[in-house]
């Protein structure tokens, strides 16, 4: 996979970057003011000011959501939007790309690993998306800030996408990756016993279900970090009704992504694809759950960490009131979002020293 950047978007996209990189340089007191209407959720919680002003004039732009394009359209605008609010960071010591072993093919990866030497562990890393959208381009900033920040290797997986590939072809290749990235870890300097899985969106879901998978086996992650995760595809819970649109993921798009991803109406009880119904928890790794104060998937979210904890398993929640569902993607253009991106670094590397 070729290294892409923000010099690859379109002239009029590398426009409107060059505006939210100014944007995210104005002064704290003045974003506050554009951004002094900031709505409040149910729970007293405020949403940022920069996000406040990013959203606002988001949902002001003409043109279709990527649910309303082509699939490869709609492909291609996710990894440009990501592209547009991407970080900068220095030449990294390893960009190595992977192909590993799948049930149905190939499955694409890329390592990275920030500075020569040793690193503390190994992040393997599932991209959001719905199961539909996304790949390593689109989630490209957010693991190297996970690289940077918490001393780590990152292994990011381009698993099977649906409509092509339905449920639980990306479950699948999970298992696949986690296996390769066992195998491997002694080759780039790393114990098997520092693993850790994580992913957002689509990718926590990925990520939880593959803890579950593994409660059996010698090698087990060190920590599962799910931010953001849909954790119950079986039925809408209250955060849907309360941020069902305005707020960058909608009911509408959740609905494009459950009719995409399950070949069945059925499939949507399978806990392979609603974590939050597996019958017993227990067992499983160490969790770091964050969510998002304005995300359909806030309260699902919450609910599968309470469960966690229920079962015993030590879970650390990270309610990130301020944001908005995906905010591991806009670390250049919102110091709130930098912030919980942060503490989700230093969570990695916590479990790791």
């Amino acid at each position: 996979m070729s290294a892409a950047t923000h010099r690859d978007l379109p002239l009029v996209l590398r426009a409107q970057r060059g505006v939210i990189r100014g944007f995210s340089r104005l002064p704290s007191r003045l974003v506050a003011r554009l951004g002094a209407k900031a709505p409040v959720n149910r729970d007293g919680e405020q949403l940022a000011p920069e996000i406040a002003v990013a959203l606002g004039a988001m949902n002001r732009l003409p043109g279709p959501a990527a649910t309303e394009l082509p699939l490869d359209q709609a492909r291609r605008m996710l990894e440009h939007e990501a592209l547009m609010f991407a970080d900068r960071f220095e030449p990294f010591a390893v960009e190595e790309d992977l192909e590993i072993p799948g049930p149905g093919g190939t499955i694409g990866a890329t390592r990275y690993r920030h500075r020569s030497g040793a690193s503390r562990g190994l992040v393997v890393y599932f991209h959001g998306g719905g199961w539909v959208l996304g790949s390593r381009v689109s989630t490209d900033s957010a693991v190297r800030f996970l690289a940077v920040h918490a001393g780590v290797d990152v292994l990011s997986i381009d698993y099977r996408l649906a409509p092509e590939h339905p449920f639980p072809a990306a479950v699948d290749d999970a298992l696949a990756a986690w296996d390769f990235a066992v195998e491997n870890a002694g080759r780039w300097g790393i114990g098997q016993e520092r693993l850790v899985v994580a992913g957002d969106s689509a990718g926590g879901n990925l990520s939880a279900v593959l803890a579950l998978l593994l409660r059996e086996r010698e090698i087990q992650p060190r920590l599962q970090v799910l931010l953001f995760p849909v954790t119950d595809l079986s039925t809408k819970h209250p955060s849907y009704r309360e941020f069902h649109e305005g707020f960058f993921l909608t009911e509408a798009d959740m609905d494009w992504y459950r009719e995409h991803y399950l070949a069945r109406p059925e499939d949507a009880r399978d806990w392979r694809a609603s974590p939050l119904l597996a019958p017993d928890l227990s067992g499983a790794a160490p969790a770091y759950v964050a969510v998002a104060g304005f995300d359909p998937l806030r309260d699902e979210g919450i609910a599968y960490a309470e469960r966690l904890r229920a079962a015993g398993v030590p879970t650390q929640l990270a309610r990130e009131g301020a944001l908005i569902h995906a905010f591991i993607n806009v670390t250049m253009a919102s110091a709130t979002a930098r912030a919980a991106t942060l503490r989700v670094a230093d969570a990695i590397a916590r479990a790791l020293s």
